[in-house]
């Protein structure tokens, strides 16, 4: 597999902080690259919330999706937040976010968690094909968002 944990790569953060700066720098006008990578530098603790999982090719970095305990400071009653879904544009439309995703949602429910939440600006098809429901729609930060939960079941082993 080609999904790893940022914590045994961390090589990898530099980068990925960029790419989530310029993707994301209008939802966080006022934050820095570098108070970026001090952010991101906290999921590389053994705590499994937060967590962030990259996809990697031949050890080059695709792109990422993280488990938050919050990400919307106006929800604080709803928790963890699937977040930080990027993936490189050389390499979109290939599945790498759909596996991304998925990922993360197995990871929850392993640590125990049976919903998932998230918020998108964009992508709500995304991610109603893969089993998501919107919840809300709303403005936060200026930006028009959609946001969006999962419940995850056991899956049956038969």
């Amino acid at each position: 597999m080609n999904i790893l944990n940022l914590k045994d790569e961390p090589q990898h953060l530099p980068i990925l902080a960029s790419w989530h700066h310029a993707e994301w720098l209008h939802l966080n006008p006022e934050g820095s690259l570098e108070d970026r990578i001090e952010k991101m530098g906290l999921y590389l603790s053994d705590d499994p919330i937060p967590s962030t999982f990259i996809y990697v090719d031949q050890n080059r970095l695709i792109g990422s999706a993280a488990v938050i305990e919050h990400d919307m400071d106006t929800h604080k009653e709803l928790s963890p937040w699937l977040a930080s879904v990027y993936v490189h544009p050389e390499c979109r439309n290939r599945g790498i976010g759909s596996k991304l995703v998925r990922h993360v949602m197995q990871y929850i429910h392993q640590i125990g968690f049976s919903e998932l939440y998230l918020f998108t600006e964009d992508q709500v098809s995304f991610y109603s094909s893969l089993g998501w429901v919107s919840v809300s729609e709303e403005t936060y930060r200026k930006a028009d968002v959609t946001v969006m939960k999962t419940t995850i079941r056991a899956t049956n082993p038969h």
